[in-house]
């Protein structure tokens, strides 16, 4: 066997270990913040009162939702911009140096600013639209990388095909290539969610840490006990896990509220992972003709 292929199996062989050992560490990892949850398990937990945190689920959820309904568009146009509309010079590169250090930024300057902007500057006090706003402060970057690769990344014949057949420029983007790069615009996506569900230094300055909902309420947005009213104060469920650790002392279930609360949040995460990634297999499926 010569040199060459001996080196080649060799890195093969730690590429797989690797990839083996990542795997490995991840279900463990997951696997044991689930089981510590479910340990100290009470029914009351799943309630809205006392030790319950369903108000903190939905608050979650709601947060994130408002979140990606600022950063999507706003990323996908960004993303498209840079893809298809920026010339090559200084304000581009100003422009992608800008986008690569606002991803890098610690959530805690993005939790200080969203404070800043969008609560001393409105004279509001803790709310949940100042939280989602500051989340897509953290998330746009994200997508919008994500919509600028995945144009980028297209065969150039799908937008010469679509521009000969005398469709305009604008049509061509909509229809053709953000249709094809959806699959991995959605990983983007993913990830600016998984952003949302886990912060909680951003939202310490912005959400608020109490939270009073009547469920009673629901449709009543305008109410200050509604669970839709977005000017309400919402602690989320990562919010709600430093809450306890830190401050639940005198709640001598702290520690399995914690426990169980990070088991949520991480089923909560990786069950929003699968349904979007069994949306973009569809997508990509569809898009290469069912194969």
């Amino acid at each position: 066997m010569s040199r060459a292929k001996i080196k080649d199996r060799l890195m093969t062989g730690i590429f797989y270990a690797i990839g083996w050992i990542m795997l490995a560490f991840l279900l463990y990892l997951m696997l044991t913040i689930i089981f510590d949850g479910l340990k100290g398990f009470q029914w009351d937990f799943l309630g809205a009162a006392g030790n319950g945190i369903f108000n903190q689920f939905f608050n979650t959820i709601y947060l994130v939702f408002l979140s990606l309904l600022v950063s999507v568009p706003i990323g996908i146009g960004a993303g498209v911009y840079l893809a298809e509309y920026a010339k090559e010079g200084k304000f581009l590169t100003i422009f992608e140096i800008s986008i690569e250090s606002l991803s890098s930024l610690p959530s805690i300057v993005i939790g200080l600013f969203g404070y800043l902007a969008f609560i001393m500057w409105t004279g509001m006090s803790w709310n949940i639209l100042a939280g989602a706003l500051t989340i897509s402060i953290l998330s746009i970057p994200l997508i919008t990388t994500e919509t600028n690769n995945a144009i980028r990344s297209l065969p150039v014949e799908y937008k010469e095909g679509s521009l000969s057949l005398g469709a305009t420029k604008s049509e061509t983007i909509r229809k053709v290539l953000i249709s094809a790069a959806m699959p991995q615009i959605l990983t983007g996506v993913i990830m600016a969610a998984g952003r949302g569900f886990g912060e909680a230094a951003a939202l310490l300055y912005t959400s608020g840490q109490s939270t009073y909902i009547n469920w009673q309420n629901f449709w009543k947005v305008i109410s200050p006990s509604s669970p839709l009213n977005p000017f309400r104060s919402g602690e989320t469920l990562s919010l709600h896990i430093w809450a306890m650790r830190t401050e639940g002392a005198l709640n001598p279930s702290a520690t399995q509220i914690a426990n169980f609360t990070s088991a949520v949040l991480v089923v909560l995460t990786l069950l929003f992972t699968l349904v979007t990634r069994r949306i973009s297999d569809r997508m990509r499926k569809r898009n290469n003709g069912g194969n």
